[in-house]
């Protein structure tokens, strides 16, 4: 009896079809996936923020699409003997995040003459072997000289090949393609301490963040490709400049404020859909 009093009243609404309690349950569902892909969008906004001034930090972009429809009517369905509906009826059952893209666009130049800070301009990443032995990838150029004399990152991990500055040197040069010579006092000629390559992928996107500026290999993004710097799709090197964070505080805080409002929305629908429940369990 009960069932068949909320059926009265929404039709008298001006209903055209009948809509139960689990409908709004459907609701609650739907509007809470929507606050759920929005948390992760603001997770990986504030994230973004926090690396503002990381070195060769790469934003990330959340991607959301929606999930499954339940198809009341089919479009092209017979509506008469001789008549199709025009247009079908399918309700939706939210939206989940699919994936959060890394942006490799470049970051500006940031100058600090430092001989030992180095740029891609363009695209490509460093080499890094880890202590196993592992190569990993950066777009980080802020290396150093360790006791050895051998050129490493900030954690001590050696830059592939493998560089070692003799004694005494007194100055370094790094030309565009990579060639590192080393200048000693005393000695008119420089001496040749390698070429430094640059990595480049089919899908750098696919690359796995690991934290401290490095990347891993994935089935996604494909295995390395080395190529000597400006040539083959790999940017050219510049010598004392480090790579900024190509992360805009502006765009930053607008795509927070849009996510702030969806989340919002979706909170206000879960509590109209509550209300809705309310209603019709107050029905007697």
């Amino acid at each position: 009896m009960k069932k068949n009093k909320t059926h009265l009243l929404l039709a008298a609404a001006g209903c055209l079809y009948f809509t139960e309690v689990p409908a709004m349950i459907k609701a609650l569902h739907t509007a809470a996936s929507g606050m759920s892909a929005q948390e992760s969008n603001v997770s990986t906004i504030s994230n973004n923020i926090a690396n503002v001034n990381t070195v060769g930090f790469k934003r990330g972009r959340t991607e959301i699409e929606d999930l499954s429809y339940e198809t009341i009517q089919e479009a092209g369905a017979r509506s008469s003997a001789t008549t199709n509906y025009n247009v079908g009826t399918q309700v939706g059952s939210g939206a989940r995040v699919s994936a959060v893209r890394k942006e490799f666009t470049n970051g500006a130049p940031q100058i600090t003459n430092n001989p030992f800070d180095l740029m891609i301009n363009g695209d490509g990443f460093f080499g890094i072997i880890m202590p196993n032995g592992e190569l990993k990838f950066t777009r980080d150029g802020a290396f150093n000289v360790d006791a050895q004399g051998s050129m490493v990152t900030k954690q001590g991990y050696k830059v592939y090949p493998g560089f070692n500055f003799p004694p005494n040197t007194s100055s370094v040069s790094i030309s565009d393609d990579g060639k590192i010579q080393s200048f000693t006092k005393g000695v008119s000629e420089p001496t040749e301490v390698g070429q430094l390559p640059v990595f480049t992928f089919v899908n750098p996107v696919g690359l796995k963040s690991q934290g401290m500026n490095l990347y891993q290999v994935s089935l996604s993004s494909g295995q390395p490709v080395q190529a000597i710097a400006g040539n083959d799709n790999a940017g050219p090197i510049m010598q004392g400049a480090l790579e900024a964070s190509n992360v805009s505080p502006m765009t930053e805080m607008t795509d927070l404020i849009r996510a702030q409002r969806a989340y919002e929305m979706n909170s206000k629908v879960m509590g109209v859909a509550d209300q809705m429940m309310q209603t019709i369990n107050n029905i007697r």
